[in-house]
């Protein structure tokens, strides 16, 4: 299932996030942690930020068990009659955030100061001109997705990424006064980039000779509905909490904002790509008659997400000092914004175990048409995170923690969600052996902490050592994994 997508898209997939990691150590060099580093960070992330709350999860879910049993032509009639409407209703977003776009830069960066706020204003201006292209992107990239066409689909996030980079880089030697029209030309032209490359990946649906096809019905609003919040509020998550942040100051929203990148890096690389092949698999063997199939197919994703989020976490609990270093350590970042981002990232790091079982829980429930429970268990952690940012909250550290517990209650929801099978579903062996390991490398972590504190290198080995320590006890201790690996 994991291994057979082959190494080719997984090397495209590193290489894409790589060029992400990239983009912000570009964007740490060039502003270090100032206000125009908050409005950078939010110009360029607003866009596709909207797409995956609104679009991305959802036609995943949706539309790739959807079309599982549907023809080449329906398939694309489908995807014509999704892309028009998303279209339509990224102008519709756009002008609305154009319109409102000083309520919407309080909102999302409170902290700026008045001489930046013009700027933040202008930068929204941007992010609205954006927002038909992302979401246009979301249903490309689905069905991609659909058509198992990983290579397709990283390659894109390398185009778009190289173009960002190269377009920071020409900011940086900009005037200042002019660093937001430089920023946004490069975004616009990034993401018609995009585009050009995912239309050109797209296979020829039906001969060109036959009528098309007409579009099958599309599932229920309520169905899409369900889909979009069960995707997009993990999004809004950490969005939230870096708005949040925000308020401690200029500079605070893009230092939150790295200190996520250490979480997210390892979530986005290692679970999140687990959850995206297995999905197609688990859609196919809940569809079918055979249990003892989409027992192994669930087990098997949920070991490998378990076990890579367990190592993830041993991995920055070592070494966030020397991994903050390396990514944003030079240009204008100052040495005490990095050892925050480090803290922070730290802290962050434990909420990597629960949003593994999400990720794979929701491709389970996406399946079987039951993301209500799930939805919910978002709903009230995101209630819960806009009333402790109401009440004063606005440290880093105690918003991450906080993140930590609300992913934690999202999680037990969810499991329970999927009925009285989870107890046959769960590798239970396999993750008691990766979170022993975990929690053996936390007793230690002072003293491997002052190892990795000798520099940046060894402390990348000791974070290194620590990951495949968790991993190689799981291998050695659990099939479960085992098998994981060899599907």
């Amino acid at each position: 299932m994991f291994l057979k997508a082959g190494a080719l898209s997984l090397a495209l997939l590193l290489a894409s996030r790589l060029l992400g990691l990239g983009r912000e150590s570009a964007l740490a060099a060039a502003f270090g942690t100032s206000g125009l580093a908050d409005v950078a960070v939010l110009m360029l992330t607003l866009p596709d930020w909207v797409a995956g709350v609104l679009a991305s999860g959802a036609l995943a879910y949706v539309l790739v068990p959807a079309w599982a049993g549907q023809a080449a032509g329906q398939v694309h009639a489908t995807e014509r009659r999704v892309a028009t409407r998303l279209v339509g209703a990224g102008v519709l977003l756009g002008v609305l955030l154009v319109l409102w776009r000083q309520p919407a830069l309080h909102w999302l960066a409170a902290g700026l100061p008045p001489a930046l706020r013009g700027a933040g204003a202008q930068a929204l201006v941007w992010s609205a001109i954006a927002l038909p292209a992302a979401l246009l992107a979301a249903v490309w990239t689905t069905r991609l997705q659909h058509e198992q066409d990983f290579t397709g689909m990283y390659s894109a996030n390398l185009v778009v990424n190289a173009l960002l980079i190269g377009a920071i880089a020409l900011t940086a030697a900009a005037p200042r006064q002019s660093a937001v029209g430089w920023l946004g030309g490069g975004l616009l032209v990034a993401m018609l980039a995009r585009l050009a490359w995912l239309r050109w990946r797209a296979r020829p649906a039906e001969p060109r000779r036959q009528a098309p096809a007409a579009a099958p019905a599309l599932p229920r609003t309520s169905v899409w509905l369900w889909a979009a919040l069960s995707a997009g509020l993990p999004l809004a998550l950490p969005f939230a909490a870096r708005s949040i942040a925000s308020q401690g100051g200029a500079g605070a929203l893009a230092t939150f904002n790295y200190a996520w990148k250490l979480v997210e890096l390892p979530l986005m690389l290692a679970i999140q790509v687990v959850a995206t092949l297995a999905l197609p698999a688990i859609a196919r063997a809940l569809a079918g008659p055979d249990l003892a199939a989409a027992r192994a197919a669930v087990r098997s994703a949920f070991a490998l997400a378990w076990a890579l989020a367990c190592g993830a976490a041993a991995a920055l609990l070592v070494g966030a000092p020397a991994i903050a270093g390396l990514l944003f350590g030079w240009g204008r970042m100052e040495p005490a914004a990095l050892a925050r981002v480090a803290q922070w990232g730290t802290l962050g790091a434990w909420s990597l175990l629960p949003q593994a079982l999400i990720a794979v829980t929701l491709a389970v429930l996406a399946a079987r048409g039951r993301l209500k429970p799930a939805v919910l268990g978002y709903a009230l952690a995101l209630a819960l995170l806009l009333l402790a940012g109401g009440s004063g909250w606005s440290d880093g550290a105690a918003l991450m923690l906080l993140l930590d517990a609300l992913f934690a209650i999202v999680a037990v929801v969810a499991v329970a969600a999927v009925g009285a099978q989870v107890r046959a579903w769960l590798p239970w062996r396999a993750m008691a052996i990766s979170l022993g390991a975990l929690l053996a490398v936390a007793v230690l972590t002072h003293s491997l902490a002052s190892f990795a504190g000798a520099g940046v290198w060894p402390g990348l080995a000791a974070a290194a050592a620590a990951g495949l320590l968790v991993l190689a006890m799981t291998w050695w201790g659990s099939a479960d994994l085992r098998t994981a690996l060899a599907r």
